[in-house]
């Protein structure tokens, strides 16, 4: 990635991680999903009216002469928009991406459903507001805040659209207006598919400008670099990017950052990276015991409940099923950790999930698959420890590690068997380590001798948990 790009995804993860980051979502973002953006939604309503679609700039403009020449009826209009984003279409990657990031505030000028979609999608709570009278009732227990601005496809007759919506907008959705100002002051935006004509957006920049003057907020926008396209001649081409640059620039006036790709492949690798980091700030710990040799059930119980509260006290939040044996050590530990050290609130930082067990035998294998998925999907990097159990009175290796580590592997998790720990995990560590190009595609040499290192038998399990600890941080910060 560029430097520049780079240095967005850095900042604009800080924002993510202290809860102050939003997300406002222009056309751009839907059309990969099938849907039409402004000028095509408008083109038949312009053939009517003996309009050159694509010589028109103003597509507000476009809707209002439409109206006017029918005599002020929009139904045409309102039919023009529920066919155009009234289908089922699913939501696009870059949606499923951002909706997998802790932001609970998203603003769009969309008519489609895909954000709300993708974000129930990813099991969260939505709150959607596109009347003025659902600004002021709040869904319990919401995680997300969906403010569609111009409306919902499900009541076209409401869509702001024409000259005349924008024109009465202070009036008639002022309260939008306020909200969104109050985020733009509050929240750190990253705009995507929008193309910054809106003159509703453009009023609430301004007065937030000349409001704050210098001590704006910074916002960030993604822009591909215009090229060259083979209908353009040399001086098509030059005033295109010459209106660009100064677009750019003219954003700056308002904070807004721009980051420029080259492809819109790029955006998607953006996002890619802040869940990347996202999950990597989540580990998840997988292990069971029911054997304690050779160490010994009391010298076992304290290493986890060592490591717990290590692993919490470097930031980490911690993902677990609380494993047979040693799983409430674990927990016991991070806990002790979080209250000691005054962290933050308990359950934003420990994710403690025991199995179900009042499952008929039948569902069984189903049910505790789709649960491990769940927990093992919030983490970026998935740790597996000792892993044997006692089935009819003999100690065998526990296939449910092993199922876990294929799923967190399937997930693109980090996954880091603990091979001097035994059972299961030496035998994962030592498959792992004979193959790391196939097994360890997330580690670098670095991490491979890391591991290496913690497969090595040992008589002091506290050994163990600084370099576990240290390896786990280091792919936090950054290691890709």
């Amino acid at each position: 990635m560029k430097p520049q790009v780079i240095r967005f995804i850095d900042d604009y993860f800080r924002d993510i991680e202290t809860g102050d980051a939003g997300i406002f979502a222009g056309a751009g973002l839907s059309v990969p999903a099938g849907f039409v953006d402004w000028r095509e939604l408008l083109r038949p309503l312009a053939n009517e009216i003996d309009l050159d679609i694509m010589r028109e700039s103003d597509m507000v403009a476009v809707a209002q002469f439409h109206v006017n020449a029918n005599g002020m009826n929009r139904a045409r209009l309102h039919r023009a928009v529920v066919e155009a984003f009234s289908s089922d279409a699913a939501p696009t990657p870059n949606h499923r991406l951002l909706a997998q990031l802790p932001i609970t505030t998203w603003w769009t000028t969309n008519y489609d459903k895909l954000i709300e979609t993708a974000l129930r999608e990813a099991g969260k709570i939505v709150d959607v507001k596109y009347t003025v009278p659902q600004l002021a009732v709040t869904a319990p227990r919401r995680d997300a805040i969906v403010y569609k601005m111009h409306g919902d496809v499900e009541h076209p007759n409401q869509a702001v659209a024409t000259r005349d919506d924008y024109e009465s907008y202070t009036a008639t959705r002022g309260p939008f207006i306020n909200a969104l100002a109050g985020d733009l002051v509050s929240k750190t935006f990253l705009f995507l598919g929008f193309s910054f004509t809106d003159p509703n957006l453009e009023q609430v920049l301004s007065r937030i400008r000349l409001t704050f003057k210098q001590d704006q907020r910074r916002h960030y926008a993604i822009f591909r670099n215009r090229k060259r396209s083979t209908e353009d001649d040399d001086a098509t081409y030059e005033h295109a990017r010459v209106r660009q640059q100064l677009v750019l620039t003219d954003l700056e006036r308002y904070n807004v950052k721009a980051v420029l790709v080259d492809e819109y492949d790029e955006v998607t690798e953006i996002l890619e990276e802040l869940v990347r980091r996202y999950r990597r700030r989540t580990v998840f710990v997988s292990a069971s015991a029911a054997d304690f040799a050779p160490w010994g059930e009391e010298h076992v119980t304290q290493f986890m409940r060592s490591l717990g509260s290590a692993l919490a006290r470097s930031g980490m939040r911690i993902a677990t099923g609380l494993g047979l044996g040693v799983g409430n050590a674990l927990f016991t530990g991070a806990v002790e950790e979080v209250i000691r050290r005054r962290l933050g609130h308990i359950e934003d930082l420990i994710v403690a999930r025991p199995f179900p067990q009042a499952i008929p035998e039948a569902d069984r294998k189903a049910m505790w698959e789709a649960y491990r998925r769940s927990i093992i999907g919030q983490a970026g990097v998935s740790l597996f420890l000792f892993g044997n159990k006692e089935v009819g009175g003999s100690v065998v290796t526990a296939d449910g590690v092993r199922s876990e580590f294929l799923i967190a592997r399937e997930l693109g998790s980090v996954t880091i068997p603990i091979g001097a720990t035994g059972s299961m995990a030496a035998t994962l560590a030592a498959e792992a380590l004979a193959s790391p190009a196939d097994m360890l595609p997330l580690l670098d040499d670095n991490g491979i001798a890391a591991l290496t290192k913690l497969s090595a038998p040992t008589n002091d399990l506290q050994s163990l948990v600084q370099p576990i600890v240290e390896l786990v941080s280091t792919l936090k910060a950054g290691q890709r």
